[in-house]
């Protein structure tokens, strides 16, 4: 099992790639444009060991596994996990194991979050009913403050 298929990510590919040997590259700049991320933020997971781009000089050259990292590093800030959980899961990869533990972190992480978001949606949506309650409220009540206003306004003069 690849690591980019360890939670179900399609590994479609680039153009614009660098090859050394048998292996391809991916320029920074490459990989913050396909993935609409910045430069910054490729270089903060690469501070925090998410991502280890090997170095020609100054430019970083990501590798197909960077890549496949990063897409997974992606998916799970957008589901809400936090980046010493996506570390984790990524860090239990083996390329030549089942990767049963791997899985099982990621399922049980999983679970997790899934109830957290459900939490947080029933809040959300209770939000949202006090929120339509209290903008009808006040919609209401303007036309006759308005009205009182004008009144008073007009009685001044």
């Amino acid at each position: 099992m690849s690591e980019e298929n360890a939670w179900s990510v399609s590994g479609d590919t680039a153009g614009g790639r660098t090859s050394y040997g048998a292996e391809t590259y991916y320029r920074i700049g490459e990989l913050s444009r396909e993935f609409n991320v910045t430069l910054r933020a490729l270089r903060f997971y690469e501070d925090k060991g998410l991502l280890q781009p090997k170095r020609r000089g100054t430019m970083r050259l990501y590798s197909s596994r960077d890549r496949a990292r990063l897409k997974l590093i992606l998916l799970g800030r957008k589901i809400g996990f936090p980046l010493r959980d996506i570390k984790q899961i990524l860090d239990l990869y083996d390329p030549k194991g089942t990767n049963v533990q791997q899985l099982r972190m990621v399922l049980k992480k999983s679970e997790r979050q899934m109830d957290r978001l459900e939490k947080q949606y029933i809040e959300i949506e209770e939000a949202v009913v006090e929120l339509t309650n209290l903008i009808s409220d006040i919609r209401d009540r303007l036309p006759s403050q308005d009205a009182k206003s004008e009144e008073q306004q007009r009685k001044a003069s």
